[in-house]
């Protein structure tokens, strides 16, 4: 009770240096470092006005994850800047160096592949994940590293660049194949490679239609001249391009470079969908699926900023989401249902074409095979629309005042809450990229941004409906696994491993299942006492009474079913210990293992008998879950006890050697070895006089004698 006595007084101390400082924040754009009671950054934001937006975290009322975050809360930080693109710059710089836990955070592991033709006298095509400004070509990026190795796998076979990494001292069987013009022995031009780079240049950029021409003409040449292997070469690089791009879906009919972004949030969560489009195609897609504590459109813009840091691969215009058009696509997307249904007359064709292909947007994404239906629009495609008569016209400028209207709305409300709004941060982006961004409020653009927050929508669904299929596929598993055993309710399962090698370091571990998920919180260690020896009965016996000694002692839930990892004997030792010395009777199994170390079959009562499970059944992966978590669990403690005693052992034997100065001695010489080979002058600098250093060095050296 002192101690959380003790912990409120500092919290609401924190709380009253918190209140101070917010009287005195600025109202002007710039980042705030939120942080905890050990002065950690935990989270990192970015404001157009300080004063609004850091005194909303302390008033009001909040989500479940705003709520987790501001009860971290025990100081802040804040650093001013002059503009909105300052703070979103900074704010990517300080997420990047602090690494703060409730921020959206891109892993270096996560980057994207790129093609890549590189800055040589003789370029060489490769896939690559780091995009750095050494004049090379970049192209991309590609959903996965299969795409970018397929992409390239067709590239090598179109064009003869190298395929080394080091020039050899001869020809290689790629020159014979055709696919390299050997300047390990040749002189190759430079306008040869130049020609090449070009094409490869047109290809990637979706021109690979006038390519598959030049195929299809140099094929049928080939075949008239009776070349009929060349033909075949020809005509499988032709079914690999329509292979290869079969996925693209949407066409405008312009030819800039974009990326649509869109994204969509539920249950603490967000995805950020991205559509690539190249030449005006859309050509990829891909997803980020992560929790987020913020505000959502600033966790959005975070996001995006981090995407495009040191990363020069940008496009020629980049398509954002307004918070007004996330609120309004569920909605949009019900209306494109009903459109579907409904019959129209032949003046609002246009608008339900519009709206129905809306609708079709998840699968227009997904990449579908090819024979789906593209999506090619002849409509402005600067997303401003078009000046018209008529009744169709009048209804789209009422949609475009609604549309500024809540536009107008959403940003006075991101004014006073102290956010950067969707315009402000687009054009925040705009300035530090040096490339369009845009928020489109209606026309082509406003469609495709639409298509990217569908296909956030439904990737997140489908994120929550696995989640739902896996907890009830656990719960049936473990209500049959009851059925099979004998057990009514089978809703606490703890199982039990030991570890040791050779009877050294002996531990044991204990892990629990709560309604066939673990629960880690309940999850114990034992360091073996009483057992001398590799005794895994004697082990099990000390674990088991151990634990449910203490169970009785303070009045913990009992398990429905315990499981022990081994066979006859284990059961029959922990049995033994329950019943006869404790008085529980409680079910115990035991898992018995294969030769490979696999889970392979289940014993169950007294004597023990085997249990038939088939392999496949859900019953067995769920027994086969717990056995290799308790067993992880097992060996990683194992394994910190015996790392501690190699280190410890030589040390810990001394008179006079405690742990703060066996750290002292350790972080000083940096090993046991260089502790035996020192001279009784270098502890000096430890504060450790000559008989102790002498007695030190002395029982290291006959120890090692």
């Amino acid at each position: 009770m002192d101690d959380f006595a003790k912990q409120l007084q500092e919290q609401e101390k924190a709380l009253e240096n918190i209140r101070h400082k917010l009287a005195l924040l600025p109202d002007q754009p710039g980042c705030y470092l939120m942080k905890n009671r050990e002065g950690t950054i935990i989270y990192v934001g970015k404001a157009k006005v300080l004063k609004n937006r850091v005194r909303s975290y302390f008033t009001g009322s909040h989500n479940g994850k705003t709520q987790m975050l501001v009860s971290e809360i025990r100081d802040f930080e804040y650093i001013v800047t002059g503009s909105n693109m300052e703070a979103l710059i900074l704010e990517c710089n300080l997420i990047k160096t602090h690494q703060p836990r409730y921020n959206v955070l891109l892993k270096d592991d996560k980057t994207y592949p790129y093609l890549k033709i590189t800055n040589e006298e003789h370029p060489r095509l490769e896939v690559t994940r780091r995009v750095l400004k050494d004049k090379a070509k970049y192209f991309g990026p590609y959903p996965n590293a299969y795409a970018a190795q397929q992409t390239k796998k067709l590239l090598d076979r179109m064009y003869p660049l190298r395929k080394c990494g080091v020039m050899p001292k001869e020809v290689c069987l790629y020159y014979h194949m055709g696919q390299c013009m050997a300047p390990c022995v040749k002189e190759v031009p430079k306008s040869a490679y130049e020609e090449i780079t070009s094409e490869i240049n047109s290809f990637l950029s979706g021109g690979h239609e006038e390519i598959k021409k030049e195929l299809q003409r140099k094929m049928q040449e080939a075949a008239e001249d009776l070349y009929f292997e060349r033909a075949k070469e020809l005509r499988d690089q032709i079914i690999h391009i329509d292979t290869l791009m079969e996925k693209q879906k949407i066409t405008t009919t312009d030819t800039r470079d974009r990326d649509v972004f869109g994204y969509a949030v539920d249950k603490g969560w967000m995805c950020v969908q991205i559509l690539y489009m190249r030449q005006g195609k859309m050509v990829q897609r891909n997803k980020s699926i992560f929790p987020f504590y913020g505000d959502a459109h600033s966790d959005f813009m975070s996001f995006i900023a981090q995407y495009y840091s040191d990363n020069p691969a940008v496009p020629q215009e980049i398509l954002l989401p307004g918070p007004v058009l996330i609120e309004e696509a569920e909605s949009d997307a019900q209306d494109s249902i009903a459109a579907k249904d409904a019959p129209m007359s032949e003046g609002a064709g246009s608008r339900a074409a519009a709206s129905t292909e809306s609708g079709q947007a998840p699968g227009a994404g997904e990449g579908d095979a090819a024979g789906s239906p593209s999506l090619a629009v002849a409509e402005d495609p600067s997303g401003s629309g078009s000046a018209g008569s008529g009744p169709e016209s009048s209804g789209q400028g009422e949609e475009a005042e609604r549309l500024a209207a809540a536009t107008k709305a959403e940003n006075e409300r991101a004014e006073a809450a102290g956010l950067v709004d969707a315009a402000g941060g687009a054009a925040a982006l705009q300035e530090w990229l040096g490339v369009k961004v845009h928020v489109p409020q209606r026309g082509l653009k406003r469609q495709m941004v639409g298509m990217a927050i569908e296909n956030a929508k439904v990737a997140l669904d489908e994120k929550f409906r696995l989640i739902e299929r896996d907890e009830e596929r656990t719960s049936i598993a473990a209500a049959n696994l009851g059925e099979v055993i004998g057990i009514e309710s089978l809703n606490r399962i703890e199982a039990f491993d030991n570890s040791n090698i050779q009877g050294t370091n002996p531990v044991s571990a204990m892990v629990v299942f709560t309604n066939g998920k673990p629960d880690k919180k309940e999850y114990r260690k034992y360091k073996i006492r009483t057992v001398q020896g590799p005794d895994d009965y004697e082990t099990m016996r000390e674990v088991i009474r151990r634990r449910y000694e203490r169970v009785r002692k303070e009045n913990l839930p009992l398990p429905d079913l315990i499981v022990v990892d081994g066979g006859r004997g284990q059961i029959s030792a922990a049995i033994d210990v329950l019943e006869n010395e404790l008085g529980l009777f409680i079910p115990v199994c035991g898992l018995v293992k294969d030769a490979k170390h696999r889970t392979a079959q289940l014993m169950v009562g007294d004597p023990p008998q085997p249990v038939s499970l088939p392999r496949d059944s859900q019953e067995f992966y769920l027994l086969q879950r717990i056995q290799d978590e308790v067993h992880r669990f097992a060996i990683s403690f194992h394994r910190d006890q015996r790392g501690k005693s190699m280190v410890s052992s030589k040390l810990d034997s001394i008179p006079g050697i405690g742990e703060k100065r066996r750290k002292l001695l350790l972080k000083h010489f940096g090993s046991i070895k260089k502790i035996k080979e020192a001279s009784v002058e270098d502890f000096k600098p430890l504060s450790i006089g000559e008989k102790l250093a002498t007695d030190i060095l002395n029982a290291l050296r006959d120890e090692e004698s």
